[in-house]
């Protein structure tokens, strides 16, 4: 009998160890069936600062872009301190945006970003609270104001939001949570950054770059599962998460959303709160949209755990960060997982950034 007990606890012993090496190994993104017309990307914060260099990146990829308390495009121009001090907060006064322009010219002159045709082809969704205490609402104003420049018809295709009493975040509503106790305060605000505004936050952006959506059911009808990063990027978290509704993992052609976290707001500092409770998951069943949502990881020069909108991956090599350009490290990686997942490229190793830059060049040259 004791050795038949044992032999049990043994056996136990033996299936955690395989459970953990398991968790250890998260799997390969794979490829799904996705409707190349319909691939948006937002994000919160520093991810909406990287969401909104994606979107002028790979305009002809993206059509449409979400910012949540986030302010104009290449604003930190590369420098941490401008960054904090007119990205963030405004004490040298609000970023020029011809300054901005001129950086953006340079870039494309140079085939570091996408087509200007592509970009006025956008649709947009800009939120930002009004008593924000991380980034200034004057800036997500500014975005509004650059973005309207460069549109085709910025009365039709951008929408800007200013939320009053509301704090630094991502508006959640009560009723798309299980436990809404996770939430913060729309005026108090703070960690996890997930604000009870009584706003959809995830439905109204979705709406926006949509249009027409049918509501959530109220159920979960996907899977939410984890992802394996670092082909793309070794610097970035083991994991990612990825929302597969049932419909598109039976085959069905469906829209894409990546969703980026802000600071403080990783898997690493918050576990799953915001992968799970951003809201975009029960409009994703209910309309064919997979969502992914990368992680960034705190490290030495990103100890809050931020997307490189300033950046920190260039900045100890390069004199002048290009990481709100093609060949910035972080975007490119993140560009890798949208080929992948999107079944537009074969080819998503790490090492091959040069070898993507120059092919979406010689795509933009043609």
């Amino acid at each position: 009998m004791h050795r038949n007990f044992a032999l049990a606890i043994l056996s136990a012993g033996l299936g955690l160890c395989a459970s953990a090496l398991a968790e250890e190994e998260p799997p390969s993104l794979e490829s799904l069936h996705i409707d190349p017309d319909r691939i948006s990307v937002m994000g919160v914060s520093s991810g909406g600062y990287m969401a909104t260099q994606l979107a002028v990146a790979y305009p002809e990829v993206f059509s449409g872009l979400g910012v949540f308390a986030a302010g104009p495009w290449g604003c930190s121009q590369g420098e941490l301190s401008r960054a904090l001090r007119q990205c963030m907060a405004i004490g040298r006064g609000l970023p020029s945006l011809a300054e901005l322009d001129a950086r953006l010219e340079d870039y494309r002159r140079r085939d570091l970003l996408g087509e200007a045709n592509a970009l006025a082809e956008q649709r947009v969704y800009l939120w930002q609270g009004e008593d924000d205490e991380v980034v200034q609402p004057q800036l997500g104003a500014a975005l509004a104001r650059q973005y309207s420049r460069w549109l085709t018809d910025s009365d039709s295709q951008l929408k800007l939001e200013l939320a009053e009493g509301a704090n630094h975040g991502w508006p959640v509503a009560r009723e798309r949570i299980d436990d809404p106790a996770l939430l913060v305060n729309c005026r108090a605000g703070g960690a996890p950054y997930l604000l009870d505004c009584d706003s959809d936050g995830a439905g109204r952006a979705l709406d926006w770059l949509y249009g027409d959506l049918a509501p959530p059911s109220g159920e979960s009808q996907g899977n939410l599962r984890t992802f394996d990063q670092e082909p793309f990027d070794d610097g970035l978290a083991e994991r990612g998460y990825l929302y597969v509704p049932e419909s598109c993992a039976q085959g069905k052609e469906c829209g894409l959303v990546m969703a980026l976290h802000g600071c403080r707001m990783s898997s690493e500092q918050i576990g799953e709160q915001f992968v799970r409770n951003s809201g975009l998951d029960a409009w994703a069943d209910t309309n064919r949209l997979v969502v992914i949502y990368p992680q960034a990881t705190p490290s030495l020069p990103n100890p809050l755990g931020c997307w490189d909108w300033w950046g920190y991956e260039e900045s100890m090599w390069q004199p002048s960060p290009l990481h709100d350009s093609r060949d910035g490290e972080q975007l490119g990686a993140l560009m890798r997982m949208i080929r992948q997942l999107a079944g537009l490229s074969g080819n998503v190793s790490a090492d091959n950034v040069s070898a993507d830059h120059a092919s979406d060049a010689e795509g933009s040259a043609q």
